[in-house]
C-alpha cells in the first residue's frame, strides 16, 4: 500500500471519532482540526462531504486518476529489454549514462532505477556505513596530478595495465591508455600527454612504485636524495613529487579504477574489442571524454596553474638516460641492440667516448654527445636520422 493510501484510510478512521466528539461539543472546529492535522476550512469541507455521501465522501477522487505523467506500459517495456539485451549487469549509473547519451532517455535516474530494482534486474545496493575522512582538493587545475596503473583483466582472458593522469582539482583524465606493463616509459609517456596537452603542472602525486621512487626499506620513507630516472625528469622541469604512504591516501584513484574496472570491460565488450590497439583508441575517442563529461567537477578557484612549456624538447627530458663508452667500431650497445654512430663533421671518430642513450616511450632511441645529438634509431636499432651534417666524403 502506498503512503497517500493509508494516509487516506488513516483520516476517514480518525475523521469518525473526531466528528462525534465535535457534533456533541466535546470539541472546538480548531481543536477538531488540530487533532486531523488540518486547517479549520478544511475540516469545515469534511464535514460537508461526510453528511453528504458518508465516508465515501472523504476519499481523494485523484487516488484512482492515473498521472498524465505516468510512462506508458510499452515505454517501461522497452526500457526492461533495452536493458537485457544489451546492459545486463550494468550498474544503474553507467546504465542511466548510455540511456541518455545513445538511446535519447528522457526519464530522470530516479525513475529508471525504480523501473529497473522493480523488474528485478538490478538489486538494491547494500548500505554502506563506512566512515571517511575527505581531503579538500587542489584549489586551482594544474596544482597536482595524480598518475596511478591498475592491472585487470578489461577483455576476456588479458590483462593489461592501465595507466591513468588525472588533475586533483577537477577529476578531469588528461591521459589513459594500456600497456603490457607499468614501468617509468609508460609514465613518461602519461606526463608528457599532459604537458604537450595543458602545459607544466606544479606537482606529481603518485604511489611508491620503484619507477618512481627508490626506498631502501620496504615499507618505509621513499629516499629523496636518490631519484630514479623518473624523478630525474621531474627535477629537470621543476615539478615537485609527493609520495602517497597508504591506499587510502590515493583515493580518488582507487575510487576511479573502482569504477572504471566495473564499466570499461562492459563498454569493450559492447563494441566487441578484443585487442590493446583498438582498446587505446577507443580510450582516447569515446571513453574518456564521456567519462570527464560525467564525472568532472568545476575547481575551487577560477584560473589555472598550468604554465607554458618554455623548454620544446620536452621528449629529450621524459625518457630514459643512460651513459655508455662507445666501442672501437663506432658503434653502442644498449639493451640488446647496436646502435652505429654514424661519420660526424665535428669529430673523426667517437671511439671510447663517453655517450648518452635516450630511450623515448615510443620504443625509439637517439644517441648523444654532450647537448649534440649524433643519430635517432628506429625500435630495431636502425638510423632514422641525424641532427648533424655528415661529413664530406
Amino acid at each position: 500500500m502506498s503512503r497517500a493510501k493509508w494516509l487516506q484510510e488513516m483520516r476517514q478512521m480518525r475523521f469518525e471519532d473526531v466528528y462525534e466528539r465535535w457534533s456533541v461539543k466535546r470539541l472546538t472546529q480548531e481543536e477538531a482540526a488540530q487533532l486531523l492535522c488540518v486547517c479549520e476550512r478544511t475540516f469545515r469541507r469534511y464535514i460537508d462531504r461526510y453528511e453528504e455521501a458518508g465516508l465515501e465522501g472523504l476519499i481523494d477522487k485523484r487516488m484512482n486518476e492515473v498521472s498524465h505523467r505516468k510512462a506508458p506500459v510499452d515505454e517501461v517495456v522497452r526500457l526492461e529489454a533495452l536493458y537485457k539485451e544489451r546492459y545486463d549487469g550494468w550498474n544503474i549509473k553507467h546504465f542511466y549514462g548510455r540511456y541518455q547519451r545513445d538511446h535519447k532517455g528522457v526519464r530522470s535516474y530516479t525513475w529508471v532505477k525504480n523501473r529497473l530494482q522493480s523488474a528485478e534486474l538490478v538489486s538494491k545496493g547494500k548500505h554502506k556505513g563506512s566512515h571517511r575522512k575527505r581531503r579538500e582538493r587542489a584549489p586551482f587545475e594544474g596544482m597536482m596530478i595524480h598518475q596511478d596503473g591498475s592491472t585487470h583483466e578489461w577483455v576476456p582472458g588479458k590483462k593489461w595495465d592501465l595507466i591513468v593522469t588525472m588533475d586533483d582539482a577537477t577529476n578531469e583524465i588528461y591521459s589513459a591508455f594500456f600497456v603490457d606493463e607499468e614501468g617509468s616509459l609508460s609514465s613518461f609517456r602519461g606526463v608528457s600527454e599532459v604537458l604537450k596537452k595543458k602545459g607544466l603542472f606544479s606537482s606529481f602525486y603518485s604511489d611508491r612504485g620503484s619507477h618512481y621512487w627508490h626506498t631502501p626499506e620496504a615499507g618505509g620513507k621513499v629516499d629523496k636524495n636518490n631519484p630514479t630516472q623518473f624523478g630525474r625528469a621531474m627535477g629537470q622541469l621543476g615539478i615537485q613529487m609527493i609520495a602517497a604512504y597508504s591506499p587510502q591516501a590515493r583515493g580518488r584513484s582507487e575510487r576511479l579504477f573502482k569504477t572504471w574496472q566495473d564499466r570499461l570491460p562492459k563498454e569493450l565488450a559492447l563494441a566487441d574489442i578484443k585487442d590493446m590497439a583498438a582498446a587505446n583508441r577507443f580510450l582516447k575517442a569515446q571513453f574518456t571524454p564521456a567519462y570527464n563529461a560525467e564525472f568532472k567537477v568545476t575547481a575551487a578557484e577560477s584560473g589555472s596553474a598550468f604554465v607554458s612549456l618554455m623548454d620544446t624538447r620536452i621528449d629529450d627530458i621524459l625518457c630514459l638516460q643512460e651513459e655508455r663508452t662507445v666501442g672501437r667500431d663506432n658503434c653502442v650497445r644498449y639493451q640488446r641492440k647496436i646502435l652505429q654512430i654514424p661519420a660526424s663533421q665535428h669529430r673523426c671518430h667517437y671511439v671510447k667516448a663517453r655517450v648518452r642513450v635516450h630511450a623515448y616511450p615510443n620504443g625509439y632511441y637517439a644517441v648523444f654527445h654532450g647537448p649534440r645529438k649524433l643519430a635517432d634509431y628506429d625500435c630495431k636499432g636502425q638510423i632514422i636520422g641525424t641532427e648533424v651534417k655528415q661529413a664530406a666524403a
